[in-house]
């Protein structure tokens, strides 16, 4: 079984009791230490300034130009904490149990409190910050529901809080590369770990712009690069997007945990085209004032402003009166999916359901909902050319967080000493489900205040003399893979390019593992998977050579490790014979359609271990201990 190092202790001391029981290195000597971060948005970014902020040397690497544009700063609807300002009931404890509920109680409870507890630390850390939250008439914070909770505990500004943090963590993080600090290196990209007598000690990067391949030392290495919803192809996740840092770990050593746990977001625009290369989301905070709803009757094909109230199917409110459109993502997108195969999905495709803003216009004003949405609405319009003031949005859901990732324990370090995992990056805090708002509250809190506790209890265990140098054998031997690997890609001169099998290979992905899998399809996926992945190196076709800039190699080498990942999110999700969260298996619901867990079989963490390309990886189990909740059936009706 694997160790996840939970303190003992109630669950509201533990974080406390562990800071304290935890070593320290002296302020003197951090200065000794070279830490290296993987990635520059919430997660990466946060980390990076605060432990230059607290006197280590930190090596930044980021794969855009500028971590301004790192996916963080596509989030929308906003940041949970448990402040209780609308004084509504709230509290740590409720927070913590929403967030175990919400993942269908596949979580572990110590770091979902240590996430709650946190979350109030963040709104005092980003407001010093100068983030723009909304605020009531009165100055206090404003704040607004979000699925799968009963109070309104979301930290907003406007539809663009994912871009006001970033901003502050590029903030802070600036401030320390202008002290010369941290070391920032845009447009390099992770190809590989390098892993010395079981410590991670460095990594290998190749320049996007020159295509120079480096090696770079570290005394411990952490990994913020997010999630991996582009194994989709078409998914909410801003292109460059991809698992290539997470999978080349795992290559070397890393367990990876719950990979089947992918998160289908319900408020999308449907998909438009065959050519389409990505998905656009509309942020969740929508469905405050928005109803979700479809024709009573399939055959009405009738535009929505000519189909009465008696006609129209409010379908969520009907089946889950308490929550209504605030239920959980997972739940509202498999009620659109089930409305959808009854016949009753609008938009040409039938693969659409309306979100009305109508009643809200009407009891509150459009000057109301302009001042809430009106950037949302503004992007909504340009993207289809439908205005939603007066008319209802086409949503549908798609593809948009991965609560699996790579294992982490308490400390948030993998089963390799001295790699440090965090953000979406890591599997810790979401369970099968990420309820809203969660993604930048833990990004956040892994980056400022979780990390810089725990990766000092590591070095202080690091002897300062115990360095290496880049001219180290295994270096030199994950550098020259690394190099082979480019040449190899460059040199296929197939006849597909890899655009064609990215979308062949996210096609099968949502056919067999999306809203719904089944046993059958899994073994199929099983079958497929590694028949594309042997396409793709036969009959590949990337032009450009390795040492320039070439956009087609940087595309081809992550879709290489999409296809072994496919292999092993299809192995994960046909092992987990339940239902739970976003994993949804056919053979296991309710006579009402709702996810049905086996707890006697399933309360784990399946952590795999890579054995090679093709080969079967084998499952380490983490048992997941519930002592301050009760494992109940999710209700949200």
């Amino acid at each position: 079984m694997l160790n996840s190092k939970v303190p003992s202790g109630n669950l509201s001391e533990k974080w406390d009791n562990h800071k304290f029981a935890s070593k320290l290195v002296n302020p003197a000597n951090k200065r000794k230490y070279t830490v290296i971060v993987v990635g520059t948005g919430l997660a990466g970014g946060s980390a990076a300034a605060s432990l230059a902020e607290l006197g280590y040397k930190v090596k930044n690497f980021c794969i855009q130009d500028s971590p301004r544009r790192a996916h963080s700063i596509a989030a929308q609807g906003g940041i949970n904490a448990a402040k209780n300002y609308p004084n509504d009931g709230d509290s740590i404890f409720r927070l913590f149990y929403d967030t175990i509920k919400g993942g269908d109680y596949r979580s572990r409870e110590a770091n979902v409190y240590r996430l709650a507890q946190v979350s109030n630390e963040i709104i005092d850390q980003c407001v010093a910050q100068g983030i723009p939250f909304a605020r009531e008439y009165g100055g206090l914070l404003a704040n607004r529901s979000f699925g799968g909770a009963q109070v309104s505990r979301t930290f907003y500004a406007r539809g663009q809080t994912g871009q006001q943090l970033l901003l502050g963590a590029y903030s802070a993080l600036m401030r320390q590369v202008g002290k010369g600090k941290v070391e920032l290196f845009p447009r390099q990209e992770m190809l590989d770990l390098v892993v010395i007598d079981g410590h991670a000690k460095g990594i290998i990067t190749r320049n996007l712009v020159t295509g120079k391949i480096e090696k770079h030392v570290a005394d411990a290495v952490v990994l913020g690069t997010g999630g991996y919803g582009n194994l989709f192809f078409l998914s909410t996740n801003a292109k460059n997007s991809n698992v290539t840092a997470a999978w080349r770990a795992h290559k070397k050593g890393a367990f990876f945990a719950n990979p089947c746990y992918t998160q289908i977001h319900p408020t999308c625009i449907p998909v438009h085209g065959d050519i389409q290369s990505k998905l656009t989301l509309m942020s969740e905070s929508l469905r405050n004032d928005g109803r979700v709803w479809v024709p009573k009757n399939k055959d009405d094909k009738r535009p929505p402003s000519q189909i009465p109230e008696n006609d129209r199917d409010y379908y969520l409110e009907r089946r889950y009166p308490s929550f209504g459109n605030l239920v959980p993502r997972d739940v509202a997108s498999r009620n659109a999916k089930m409305v959808c195969d009854e016949g009753k999905g609008v938009n040409e495709s039938g693969l659409a359901v309306y979100l009305d803003f109508a009643d809200a216009i009407k009891r509150d004003g459009e000057h109301t909902i302009r001042e809430k949405y009106g950037n949302l609405f503004q992007m909504y319009e340009k993207i289809t050319d439908s205005n939603p003031y007066k008319e209802p949005m086409m949503i549908y859901p798609a593809v948009h967080y991965t609560m699996g990732g790579l294992w982490v324990d308490y400390n948030l370090m993998s089963n390799l000493d001295g790699l440090f995992v965090i953000g979406e990056a890591n599997f810790s805090d979401h369970g099968a489900n990420r309820l809203g708002a969660s993604a930048l509250m833990q990004g956040l809190a892994d980056g400022y205040f979780v990390l810089p506790y725990t990766i000092g209890n590591y070095l202080a265990n690091v002897p300062m003399n115990d360095k290496y140098s880049t001219d180290h054998e295994e270096f030199k031997i994950a550098e020259q893979e690394a190099s082979d690997r480019m040449k190899k890609l460059v040199s296929m001169k197939g006849s597909k390019t890899v655009d064609e099998i990215h979308r062949k290979l996210g096609m099968a992905m949502w056919e067999y593992c999306g809203m719904a899998r089944n046993e059958d399809g899994l073994k199929k996926a099983l079958e497929v998977f590694p028949e594309i992945r042997e396409e793709f190196w036969k009959d590949v076709n990337v032009t450009g050579t390795n040492e320039e800039f070439n956009q087609q190699l940087e595309k081809a080498n992550r879709v290489a490790d999409f296809l072994e990942l496919a292999e092993l999110f299809a192995t994960d999700a046909l092992h987990r014979n339940e239902s739970c969260g976003g994993h949804f298996r056919e053979e296991s619901q309710t006579p009402e359609g709702e996810a049905k867990r086996n707890d006697e079989e399933f309360t784990y963490v399946a952590a795999w271990e890579f054995k090679g390309v093709g080969e079967k990886e084998t499952m380490h189990k983490e048992d997941l201990e519930f002592e301050n909740v009760k494992l109940t059936q999710r209700s949200y009706k």
